[in-house]
């Protein structure tokens, strides 16, 4: 394998044949570089869903009202559902074992206005908990808590660019806004991974959104944050039990869907996950596609390289050449031509991964597409053995043909 006069007649073929030899290397990393790059690109993607459901808890469950569309126990249908303070407390008490918070959330756009500068801004009305659902990270003083909810105190955490806009380089901590005709001290700046929208929002206490809003006890919805250790068996299991539980307490049909809607993170999270391994599938599928093309490209090569060296092989054996020397010059000569040709498609293809970085992440979803040194190393070796192999069988046909019929082809 390393006779350098082996070597010699291998360079010197490949120099004679420098077009046959580039159509070689090229079909060969092309294959590794469009693997690489379909099996990378489907793990931007994979990204991108983690990356989205990471920005809030995954072991949450939103529950919506809606409207009845079946009558039952003499409630007509259409009939409107609210969530209020008696629903917290219930949902409290039947299921302590599973929660680890529940908030409610009350919804409004309000003018917050500081000296000169004003702004509309997303006001939430929440419970302490909720902190933990929206994975918010206090960069300045602090977030909600039991006293602020208890009390009903005019306290408002506010997003850092509701800082910028309404304080500019000013401190806002400890300074009082005017929040829709209401008076409120900053107590907190938080930061959110979700984007300018969710850092432009403003949480207060929703017992003191009640109480502006004429003392009425009513929420737009219920967050419940379960304990991670149920799973996502324990969470569908919990959805099931929640959902028939408020069914039962609005008086609600048990086949009525419409009455609220229930969206359960972890449930969504493993759907999702599922389509994106299932495009991983088919993107892989697609991408060994291509690498089996490169094997019988190369294979047809190989064919119509022993063909055309027909007379030479005869020439060789009948000056003493053995049918191992024929096989072993032939074949060392396709690994060569595959192994660089596969390392160097391989490297372009790694390179083109890391220089994409996040610029497809807004128009086609692919963020970060990568793929792991170990995947693409076993991608290009198994290319190089099927080249052996595309190289061997040609060879090994030429090995068998005798000399004076190989001496006789045109």
């Amino acid at each position: 394998m390393f006779n350098r006069d082996t070597w010699r007649e291998i360079f010197a073929t490949i120099g004679k044949n420098k077009l046959r030899t580039f159509l070689s290397g090229f079909t060969v990393a092309l294959g590794i570089l469009i693997f690489i790059t379909l099996y990378g690109m489907g793990n931007g993607l994979i990204n991108t869903f983690d990356q989205f459901f990471s920005q809030d808890a995954t072991n949450v469950i939103y529950v919506f009202p809606g409207r009845t569309s079946l009558p039952y126990k003499g409630y007509k249908s259409n009939r409107t559902i609210e969530f209020d303070n008696t629903d917290l407390a219930d949902i409290k008490t039947n299921f302590p074992m599973f929660l680890e918070h529940i908030s409610p959330i009350i919804r409004r756009s309000a003018l917050a206005k500081y000296k000169q500068e004003s702004n509309t801004y997303t006001t939430f009305g929440v419970d302490w908990g909720q902190q933990f659902a929206e994975k918010t990270v206090i960069m300045k003083g602090r977030y909600l808590n039991h006293r602020d909810i208890e009390e009903k105190t005019r306290n408002a955490v506010i997003g850092r660019l509701v800082e910028i806009d309404l304080f500019g380089a000013e401190n806002a901590l400890g300074k009082y806004i005017d929040l829709g005709g209401s008076v409120f001290k900053v107590i907190g700046v938080f930061q959110d991974e979700g984007g300018d929208n969710e850092e432009r929002q403003i949480f207060i206490p929703y017992t003191t959104r009640q109480l502006i809003e004429k003392n009425t006890d009513e929420v737009d919805q219920l967050v419940v944050q379960f304990k991670p250790e149920l799973g996502y068996t324990g969470a569908m299991a919990l959805e099931s039990n929640l959902r028939r539980f408020l069914k039962d307490k609005k008086y609600i049909h048990p086949d009525d869907r419409n009455a609220f809607f229930i969206r359960n993170v972890t449930d969504n999270l493993k759907q999702n996950q599922e389509f994106a391994g299932a495009l991983q599938l088919i993107v892989t599928v697609v991408a060994f596609g291509t690498i089996i093309a490169g094997i019988i490209g190369i294979s047809n090569i190989m064919v119509y390289v022993v063909k055309e060296r027909t007379k030479e092989i005869g020439i060789r054996k009948a000056i003493g050449a053995t049918p191992k020397t024929v096989i072993s010059t032939i074949l060392l000569e396709s690994v060569f031509i595959t192994t660089i040709s596969g390392f160097i498609g391989m490297l372009i293809g790694i390179g083109l991964l890391r220089s994409l970085g996040d610029n497809l992440a807004d128009d086609y979803f692919i963020t970060n597409p990568y793929i792991s040194i170990g995947v693409a190393v076993f991608a290009t070796v198994l290319l190089i053995v099927f080249g052996a192999v595309a190289g061997y069988v040609p060879a090994r046909r030429a090995a068998r043909i005798k000399p004076i019929v190989a001496l006789r082809d045109e």
